[in-house]
């Protein structure tokens, strides 16, 4: 069976877990560009897990700083990619937000 699509805001701008708003990737970023980062980002995961399995502080360390690092590149985190002031909302619950009424509408995993 495969996995339901990601719900998004219909601004493009949040995935939608749980009632808890993500920032999702630049959609400015092209396609090539995208799965690069996506592609480091998983490996730098697995390694995350690697490293705690092994209890190798130097490359947990070392992988998460590449995780957080694609995930910068991606737009996930720090400044925010859309340039019209609003603000960021991540990590907020959706039914505290300026989304409340589009959510209440909409069902999400």
């Amino acid at each position: 069976m495969a996995a339901a699509s990601p719900l998004l805001t219909p601004d493009g701008r949040y995935l939608v877990v749980r009632g808890r708003l993500w920032r999702a990737a630049d959609p400015h970023l092209t396609p090539e560009r995208r799965d690069a980062l996506v592609h480091a980002l998983m490996t730098a995961r697995r390694d995350v897990h690697a490293a705690g399995r092994k209890d190798d502080e130097a490359a947990l360390a070392d992988a998460r700083a590449r995780v957080d690092a694609a995930k910068h590149a991606l737009g996930e985190r720090g400044p925010v990619w859309w340039d019209d002031g609003a603000p960021d909302l991540n990590r907020h619950m959706a039914a505290n937000t300026i989304y409340a009424a589009w959510h209440a509408g909409v069902q999400d995993g």
